[in-house]
């Protein structure tokens, strides 16, 4: 094999690469979809994100990526946003093709809007509540223990 081909493994594949033609340049900017790839807590989750601000910092130039967990029946659906830098171990992050069928962005609206109506019922009835309490509170007659 010429100094110029590398042998490269990608989880357990093994691929020839011709380094004098092998060249990958990402391009990223803001509002672009991308997957990301979260092996934090010991864990494996290929997530859809979105990129949301570069922060040229000049000794640490950070991507900022909303990552969109749809959480379950039990969990709710969040944002997280994460710094990807120099510094970030554990994620990766990739761009998504045209043709990749990604999260929407009316579902993950949609998502949000439910949790915010599940949080509107939960103040009003906590509002309920405390003024059920306060108009009857000291109202009834007391209750002597002989």
């Amino acid at each position: 094999m010429g100094e110029d081909k590398r042998i490269v493994e990608i989880n357990g594949v093994k691929l020839e690469v011709d380094m004098r033609s092998a060249r990958r340049i990402d391009e990223f900017k803001v509002g672009d979809s991308v997957k990301v790839l979260d092996q934090r807590d010991g864990k494996c989750d290929m997530r859809s994100g979105v990129i949301t601000d570069f922060a040229n910092f000049k000794e640490l130039p950070t991507i900022m990526v909303a990552v969109y967990k749809a959480g379950s029946y039990w969990e709710k659906a969040t944002i997280e946003f994460i710094p990807f830098n120099a510094m970030t171990r554990d994620i990766e992050i990739v761009g998504v093709s045209a043709e990749e069928i990604i999260v929407s962005r009316d579902t993950v609206v949609q998502k949000f809007d439910d949790e915010i109506a599940r949080k509107r019922d939960e103040l009003n009835d906590l509002i309920i509540k405390r003024d059920t309490f306060v108009k009857y509170f000291g109202k009834g007659q007391e209750v002597t223990h002989e």
